[in-house]
């Protein structure tokens, strides 16, 4: 069963995003769209791995601000965020795979590879 993604606020997020250590992730939604929720399945799935990215989901419907900022034009959206802001926006979450290779941590630009 995949975990569940924690959900956060606009306000906590737009807190958080100046001590985002490395890099993060936000899932973009809406809680009547049956494509995000696949996504959230799909995502939740590749959360259980250990080469994940720390990942948040947001409803965009109390999200204006980012909403307008990043110009978010339909969800399902991942956001790759790190400590300068908004580094992604993939609107094509195809599978499990793909959101595996958007989500997996950049092991070798830390030297570990």
């Amino acid at each position: 069963m995949a975990l569940p993604i924690q959900e956060i606020t606009e306000q906590q997020l737009l807190a958080h995003m100046s001590a985002i250590p490395d890099t993060e992730a936000v899932l973009l939604y809406t809680p009547f769209c049956g494509t995000c929720k696949l996504a959230e399945r799909m995502a939740g799935i590749v959360q259980e791995t250990t080469a994940a990215l720390p990942m948040y989901k947001l409803n965009i419907n109390y999200a204006p601000v980012l909403r307008e900022q990043w110009q978010i034009a339909s969800v399902p959206c991942l956001a790759i965020l790190d400590k300068d802001g908004l580094k992604l926006k993939e609107y094509a979450l195809r599978s499990v795979d793909h959101i595996y290779r958007l989500l997996k941590k950049p092991v070798e630009e830390k030297g570990l590879s």
